[in-house]
């Protein structure tokens, strides 16, 4: 299990995940697709990822638009384990 990261150690690991923001003890991201379908098969990859390395983000799907919510739900906060999916993530995107 991760550990909790500290505020200050949060900043540089954010500029590692420029598309993500920091919404409380979260980051987010949300992303627009040109359709529906589109933004299904995205999440159907982040799916695949996720059970992959047991970490599973809040999804919340509006018609064209994904947002992700990463947050170590057992420890309160962020842990390494959400920035190592927000990067899956964005690879799914190149």
């Amino acid at each position: 299990m991760s550990d909790l990261i500290e505020p200050d150690e949060i900043k540089a690991l954010m500029k590692k995940v420029p598309e993500w923001e920091l919404e409380g003890n979260a980051i987010v991201r949300t992303l627009e697709f040109d359709d529906f379908m589109e933004g299904i098969d995205f999440v159907n990859g982040v799916a695949e990822i996720a059970e992959e390395s047991s970490h599973h983000p809040d999804i919340d799907i509006r018609w064209c638009t994904i947002t992700l919510r990463l947050t170590t739900h057992d420890q309160g906060g962020l842990t390494d384990s959400d920035f190592d999916l927000a990067k899956r993530i964005d690879n799914l995107l190149d």
